[in-house]
């Protein structure tokens, strides 16, 4: 097990960790979590080793294999599946065993490494590595392409890829949905149900930590904090030691004032000097319990737009993409910041001046085109669709960021746009300070500046959103992801907009102010249009879905949890696809001329043994399953049969948690066996065939 104890860590001037401890046992999910800056990455750096603790012990088992996600970015000519096989540290090693004994012509040495190969998996593992590789996003005719020629957020899911294909005890995600679509990050979640070893993860992702994890680590005032659960249990039981420390506080504020009256009172009299110096001496000792908010420390709210015109937007026989931009790939488009010429800026004074457009060439990239629809005043649309469908195209387009290729859009009267870029320096100058946005904002913006005219008025708009002090003078280049994401958004609320376009608003925020965001948008009287792989964020916000995709946007006629199961469904389809181009390959290759008798056993006995491998894990599984659905099916009897009896209200609030535990557990348990039940029948339909 990980065992910290009484750990002292530093950083610079900063303490991170005060003499905390923490155990994590073998085989738990753990999530992370608290504010950014409290050293949660910090902490992953000690249990790797990079960083040393200043004080105390920290424990992880020697033998422990660990994997993490690495963040330098790769340059390599290495094909994506090569590149995530390499990841592998196991079957590397049994490959360079084998090249070694080859070379020294050993053949005990030569049977050894046959044997380490085979206990590695090296018979599937290119094609566990390519199922990696589909399962965050690629297409299969990208599974041979040069690491190097994707985008960087591309390239860090290939460093996603290549961590989970690690064989590993330890498992160490720090913020892995951050390049992920919502499609990519349902397979993750799946993936990571499945880990056997122990995980720790940091995300700001709520239902992506309540889906994978068991245990809820919370960093807070250099100490940490272990709590039972997921992070919706870590909020209950946080929730409910707020308010226990609340009292305790209140009782010991009513003791302190006691004493020292009892001190103020006696201290100037003989024959009470000693009492009132052991008051002294007790108030000195008395433990500070610190005050606890009990509300968020930061919220926000839109302003009442002046006008709501409707429709918003009305957009009709559109093509959406680049101007001169037939490099690009698809995989690049939603990721990477273009830059535009004068020519190009000329096309959006022509789009909204009513201009003809220039005809679309063969220089052109094209997305998205024949698009026809309508954005109404008080819609919540979520924008859904895989990396590089053209979600971020869309939203540039509609924010005026880039040009549209051909057909129409026409704006309501009135219409005020407020956009949140996916990449904040879209509209951002990193030698700028918040004041400065602010002020340039002022000017941009006259018939607004009355709400905020002078410069006090922007200071204290800005603190309202933590800019506060020498904070409005600190150049944009040196803050965090999130303080710049709070100035976007600060810019946002000043401009008093009446349709929001917020693409990945949540990629640089902490859950607290995530949970800030959220209830802004509920109280906004305008539209929202939004693109976020934060289903927490879209199941709160969104009524309405789009879905992006094979170079059009219609409506998805359902939510998020319809989504979900069609993303699996797309999954399973991609699998057959990839399945049936394994079963051809093998086909052409038994084509050959016969082998010998003595060979067809041999090759026979090989494939018996792999499907022995294969199966003996999975059959494992059914029947620890079987035993766990057994024991969670009694006890969900139980808790019904004492329900039935009469109870006070606090155990039939105990026995009604219990029991929907219970039920959530069981019903997770028996779609976990029908899914493993699945697995080992087609693995034996597949051995029957052969």
């Amino acid at each position: 097990m990980i065992v910290l104890q009484d750990v002292v860590l530093q950083r610079g001037t900063k303490v991170l960790l005060d003499k905390a401890s923490v155990t994590i046992n073998p085989g738990e999910r753990v999530g992370l979590v608290g504010r950014n800056g409290c050293g949660k990455s910090s902490l992953f750096s000690l249990l790797q080793g990079r960083l040393h603790e200043d004080a105390g012990d920290v424990t992880v088992p020697a033998h422990w294999r660990m994997a993490e996600v690495a963040q330098n970015m790769p340059e390599t000519g290495d094909s994506a599946t090569d590149f995530v096989l390499g990841g592998d540290t196991r079957l590397q090693e049994a490959q360079a065993a084998l090249t070694q004994a080859d070379a020294s012509g050993d053949g005990m040495a030569i049977a050894h490494a046959h044997s380490l190969l085979a206990d590695a998996g090296a018979h599937d593992a290119r094609a566990r590595a390519q199922a990696l590789i589909l399962g965050l996003g690629f297409q299969i005719d990208e599974l041979e392409r040069p690491v190097n020629s994707f985008s960087g957020g591309w390239r860090m899911r290939l460093q996603l890829a290549r961590a989970l294909m690690c064989p590993s005890d330890l498992l160490l995600l720090d913020e892995p949905t951050n390049h992920l679509d919502l499609d990519a990050l349902v397979w993750l979640e799946s993936w990571l149900k499945r880990y056997p070893g122990t995980l720790l993860v940091i995300s700001h992702d709520r239902e992506f930590l309540d889906a994978i994890t068991q245990v809820t680590v919370h960093v807070e005032h250099a100490q940490l904090a272990r709590y039972s659960g997921n992070y919706t249990a870590f909020e209950e039981q946080r929730a409910e030691r707020i308010v226990l420390q609340q009292a305790a506080y209140t009782r010991q504020q009513e003791k302190i004032a006691h004493l020292q009256q009892f001190i103020d009172r006696f201290k100037a009299k003989a024959t009470k000097a000693k009492q009132a110096q052991s008051r002294v001496k007790a108030l000195e000792r008395m433990e500070k319990l610190a005050p606890v908010l009990t509300s968020a420390d930061f919220t926000f709210e839109f302003q009442e737009p002046p006008q709501l015109p409707n429709p918003m937007l009305a957009v009709r026989d559109a093509a959406f993409g680049y101007r001169g931009a037939a490099h690009i790939t698809p995989a690049e488009v939603d990721s990477e910041l273009q830059d535009f010429s004068t020519s190009q800026q000329l096309h959006q004074h022509q789009l909204h001046s009513g201009e003809a457009l220039p005809p679309i060439t063969g220089q052109d990239k094209v997305i998205l085109q024949g698009i026809h629809l309508s954005v109404l005043a008080g819609q919540r649309i979520g924008v859904l669709g895989a990396n590089g469908q053209g979600k971020s195209t869309f939203v540039k387009t509609i924010a005026h960021a880039l040009p549209l290729l051909a057909g129409r859009i026409t704006e309501g009267k009135g219409l005020r746009l407020g956009y949140f870029a996916q990449q904040e320096l879209d509209v951002l100058q990193l030698d700028d300070h918040p004041l400065g946005h602010m002020t340039r904002l002022a000017r941009e913006h006259p018939d607004l500046a009355a709400q905020a005219g002078r410069e006090q008025d922007l200071r204290n708009f800005l603190g309202s959103f933590q800019f506060a002090g020498d904070m409005v003078h600190q150049a944009v280049g040196s803050m965090s992801g999130g303080e710049k994401a709070r100035l976007v958004l600060a810019m946002l609320v000043w401009q008093r907009p009446n349709l929001l376009l917020l693409d990945e608003p949540t990629n640089h925020l902490d859950l607290v102010t995530r949970e800030a965001l959220a209830m802004a948008l509920n109280s906004f009287e305008g539209t929202v249009m939004l693109v976020s792989h934060d289903r927490a964020l879209l199941r709160a916000v969104c009524d309405d879905f789009w879905l992006v995709g094979e170079g059009g946007i219609r409506p998805f006629d359902g939510d998020l949890d319809d989504y979900q199961r069609y993303l699996q469904e797309v999954a399973r389809q991609r699998r057959e696809q990839l399945n049936a181009g394994n079963s051809s390959a093998t086909a052409d290759a038994d084509s050959k001329p016969a082998l010998s008798g003595a060979e067809q056993r041999k090759l026979q006995a090989a494939r018996r043994q792999q499907y022995l491998e294969q199966r003996r894990p999975l059959a494992k599984r059914q029947q620890q399953l079987e035993k766990d659905i057994d024991k969670l099916r009694a006890d969900k009897e139980r808790l019904e049969a004492e329900l039935c009896q009469p109870l006070e209200p606090q155990a039939i609030a105990d026995a009604g948690r219990q029991l929907k535990q219970v039920t959530d557990g069981l019903d997770e348990a028996e779609m976990e066996w029908l899914e493993v039940s699945e697995q080992l029948e087609a693995l034996e339909a597949a051995q029957q065939e052969t």
